[in-house]
């Protein structure tokens, strides 16, 4: 049985790294002060990422969050380019009956679930489709979380995802 935790991937490029604007460390360390459990992995390139998907995947984890840079039709590791076609083949083995949550630029939109959900049995995907500062991305998943695990700190679900954040 999967449990309501979050499992955090990230990859920044290498002026962020200087700048210390690690999104998903601060994240990691706002919902263990929620008393959420979370793992969090710090990545650079893709195939590191697919060793971070099978610990996901074989994980309890139900919530898996991606924080790394985005433009139109791919995802970035720090040193990889990943197109949505082969992000999709990557992350569908792992995704069956849990929710993905991207803070990346611009990447969530039509194409990009056009690769990811078909056949993965992923329930969701959420996260920006337009540009986005990292002070706001930061603030927002944080906000995000809270609201979610407040109204019910076992399930984020789909009643929830569509009421929750307009309050």
């Amino acid at each position: 049985m999967s449990q309501a935790e979050v499992f955090i991937i990230e990859s920044l490029d290498f002026e962020d790294e200087r700048d210390k604007s690690f999104e998903g460390r601060i994240l990691s360390d706002i919902l263990a002060l929620s008393g959420k459990q979370c793992e969090y992995r710090y990545i650079r390139t893709k195939r590191e990422l697919v060793k971070m998907l099978e610990q996901f995947s074989s994980s309890a984890y139900r919530y898996l969050h991606l924080s790394c840079h985005g433009s139109d039709g791919h995802l970035h590791t720090t040193l990889d380019p990943i197109s949505f076609r082969e992000f999709g083949e990557l992350v569908k083995p792992h995704l069956r009956n849990r929710r993905l949550f991207l803070s990346a630029c611009s990447v969530t939109n039509r194409p990009l679930a056009d690769q990811v959900m078909p056949g993965s049995g992923c329930y969701s995907i959420l996260g920006p489709d337009q540009d986005i500062l990292f002070s706001d991305a930061a603030v927002l998943w944080a906000s995000f979380y809270h609201v979610m695990f407040s109204a019910d700190a076992h399930a984020i679900n789909t009643t929830q995802l569509r009421r929750r954040p307009k309050k």
